[in-house]
């Protein structure tokens, strides 16, 4: 079969998410036709994600949160009026994707949470299956339990995944733990979906921080920590535009342009890690067995690391509280079940793609879609 990936392109989860789907499907005999990614003016698309991808890949403007004036915390409604003024922009991204639907004669379109797909589909519905993963489906099932949070913003943010998956065949829902499936929302459990090279690393003992910034500017508060703790090691990872690779602060601090074996080789390594809460990096964390400081800047990473640290992940906080985390590190204990759980991602998520002939037909023909917001 022939699969068209489109990707939102914030952050780095969605990115080697997609990237484990196709390895996964291309060793099972599939092929990826092309991959569509959002693109934000902000950040760079890295270079791992081209490295790893033998199919084309195509860029369209996308809509994506903001920082607030200190770029630390994510300002929600600037970000709502900042997409809603470049609404003319965005339909010309979903008669792209439309386009390229119809162009490239995938037989199945995955969607990794990107908006405008949905809208996509609800607006210009192209004859073609699509399949929505990314950890966000787990917000939409029963089960889930959300921090308490403002209720406005869970609400905004449970309708915005509800519009990425109009019209979806099915919501693979990445999870940190096993949930029963809902067949009544089309929702279905599976383990992250992480990459080989995690799964394969060599884990050690390092005595430095290991970190990753979606907000390229808490470095501020990294910088200012550090030189009051010059005995503290630390690698830092970020997506800044027009830096080098290695921006080195002092012999203790380095920050590193994302770049995924570093990345991985970093996080192997690490006695522990801190990030902006990001689901996918704090799956890899607990799989190699590194205790996590979580410091969510927007209502979707609250969620993911009030999860994670409900699941033993490691520790919330509203900054970079390095203490915090280096007191936490000698009570953290190893998470073999989950383990074991994402060591299954394979067999779970691949039956998900096997879809029969006659259901690719009816979708051809217009028979299956119905109007449905989750």
């Amino acid at each position: 079969m022939k699969f068209l990936f489109v990707v939102q392109g914030e952050g780095r989860g969605h990115l080697t998410q997609s990237i484990a789907l196709s390895e996964m499907l291309t060793k099972n005999g599939h092929e990826v036709v092309a991959v569509l990614v959002g693109k934000s003016n902000r950040r760079e698309l890295p270079a791992f994600f081209f490295d790893n991808f033998k199919s084309k890949i195509f860029r369209f403007d996308s809509p994506n949160f903001l920082p607030a004036s200190k770029n630390n915390r994510t300002n929600l409604w600037t970000s709502i009026v900042y997409n809603l003024a470049k609404a003319a922009s965005y339909l010309k991204s979903i008669h792209f994707i439309r386009k390229q639907i119809k162009h490239l004669d995938a037989d199945v379109v995955v969607n990794f949470y990107d908006l405008l797909t949905g809208l996509t589909y609800a607006v210009f519905p192209p004859k073609v299956p699509y399949v929505c993963i990314a950890h966000q489906y787990s917000f939409l099932h029963p089960e889930y339990e959300f921090p308490h949070a403002n209720r406005i913003e869970l609400q905004m943010l449970k309708f915005f995944t509800r519009i990425t998956c109009i019209k979806a065949s099915k919501l693979i829902a990445l999870s940190v733990k096993k949930m029963e499936n809902v067949p009544d929302s089309r929702i279905v459990v599976v383990p992250p979906l992480l990459r080989k090279e995690i799964l394969q690393a060599e884990v050690g003992e390092g005595n430095y921080l290991h970190g990753y910034m979606l907000n390229d500017t808490y470095a501020d508060e990294i910088i200012r920590f550090q030189e009051s703790h010059p005995g503290v090691y630390f690698d830092f990872f970020w997506d800044r535009k027009g830096v080098p690779d290695i921006t080195r602060i002092n012999d203790y601090l380095s920050f590193h342009k994302l770049n995924d074996t570093s990345f991985i080789d970093c996080m192997a390594g690490c006695k522990a890690y801190a990030t902006t809460a990001g689901f996918e990096s704090v799956c890899e964390a607990m799989y190699l067995g590194k205790p996590v400081l979580m410091v969510p800047t927007h209502i979707e990473q609250a969620c993911n690391a009030y999860e994670a640290s409900q699941s033993g992940a490691g520790i919330v906080a509203n900054d970079f509280d390095f203490e915090k985390l280096l007191d936490y590190i000698p009570s953290y204990r190893k998470k073999p079940d989950f383990q074991e759980w994402v060591q299954q991602a394979d067999w779970y998520i691949l039956k998900e793609f096997n879809f029969e002939k006659k259901e690719l037909l009816e979708h051809r023909l217009g028979y299956r879609f119905t109007f449905k917001l989750g």
